[in-house]
């Protein structure tokens, strides 16, 4: 029993790379946490960190364990917030990778909502377009837009926004509007890379149209703001332009057409998630979906 206390501490500074901010976190004296990890390797008979005066780093030893252990570790912890009140009402801190448009334009009112309801748990996002390792990153969740990768992690669809065209009067004012998709290869078109042709639907009908302008960019709030300030005609979910439709700085633009849905997931290392996580993904599915 001894052994499987040693091997939590070992996981909380194998994933703090420190045994200050390690001892920090447990609430146990730098020098007793050292020793702990010290009689742990005796044990076993291997050396498991290499220390320095800086920093410490696993050894090839050490990093299996850790994700051995960081996983036996993971499930002790889960079997007791899933006991009692913690299922009903979780606690700590909930970090999560965000989409940054998505989150900004979007999300934001969804995480005030969970953050009412649970006012045990505290968070930290990270806002980046980048793919995180949720393997070797602290994160709880990741939330993604987008198809995904086959990359062994477990995603969770939250549903599939379809999405709709989108220009300002001033610019529809100025450059006519199109009464078919076909007119769109004469317009301005705020594109993503590689997304020169778009394909839009209305109801079992199908066309491809080649499509251009002078803007090409990997930013939705930017394309968002550059069809605000009449600069084109803009694909986009409608969640992200929901506030400009409702004070008429956009417009829909061929009513009856719409672009592929965008599937929103939340990518998890594991089943096995905290019970803070589990809620996330359950309020955030109910959301948006309702908002769908």
């Amino acid at each position: 029993m001894d052994h499987l206390n040693d091997m939590a501490l070992f996981v909380e500074v194998a994933r703090a790379k420190s045994f200050r901010k390690a001892a920090e976190a447990i609430g146990m004296p730098n020098s007793t946490l050292s020793r702990r990890i010290s009689a742990l390797e005796k044990a076993i008979g291997l050396r498991l960190l290499h220390r320095t005066t800086r920093r410490i780093e696993l050894t090839e030893a050490g990093q299996l364990y850790y994700e051995r252990s960081k996983r036996i570790v993971d499930e002790a912890r889960l079997a007791h917030e899933q006991l009692g009140a913690m299922l009903e009402q979780p606690s700590g801190v909930l970090r999560v990778s965000l989409p940054v448009d998505f989150a900004t334009f979007y999300l934001t009112p969804i995480v005030v909502d969970f953050a009412k309801r649970y006012p045990g748990i505290t968070f930290e996002f990270d806002l980046t377009p980048r793919r995180v390792d949720l393997v070797a990153e602290p994160f709880d969740v990741a939330i993604r837009m987008g198809e995904l990768e086959d990359s062994g992690l477990i995603a969770r669809s939250l549903g599939r926004h379809p999405r709709y065209l989108y220009a300002s009067p001033g610019y529809l004012e100025a450059s006519g509007e199109p009464a078919a998709p076909a007119d769109l290869a004469e317009h301005e078109c705020i594109c993503m890379p590689k997304a020169a042709t778009w394909t839009l639907h209305d109801g079992a009908d199908k066309v491809e149209v080649e499509v251009g302008g002078r803007f090409t960019l990997n930013s939705v709030g930017m394309i968002r703001a550059l069809a605000v300030n009449h600069q084109g005609i803009a694909m986009l979910a409608e969640q992200i332009v929901a506030e400009d439709l409702a004070s008429g700085r956009l417009r829909r633009v061929l009513p009856g057409w719409q672009g592929p849905s965008i599937s929103v997931h939340a990518i998890t290392e594991t089943r096995l998630i905290p019970a803070k996580a589990q809620r996330f993904i359950e309020f955030l599915s109910a959301r948006l979906t309702e908002g769908a």
